[in-house]
């Protein structure tokens, strides 16, 4: 993944499954699908899951780059 397209929290939930598939596994342990907010910015699905976006974001490139 180059710099220019470091995975953050402001990329929708449904682009990051779209360009690294590999994170739909994550998304369901921790409880978030695509469906009912996949078009939201992925900081504010966090928050209103009431998880660390910052240690998602991490486990989250750690997938898309393996």
């Amino acid at each position: 993944m180059q710099d220019d397209e470091r995975l953050d929290g402001t990329w929708t939930i449904n682009e990051i499954i779209r360009r690294h598939p590999d994170t739909v596994g994550i998304f369901k342990r921790v409880g978030i699908d695509a469906c009912c907010g996949g078009a939201l910015p992925l900081a504010e699905v966090t928050r209103r899951h009431g998880l660390d976006t910052e240690a998602l974001l991490e486990e989250l490139r750690s997938a898309a780059a393996a």
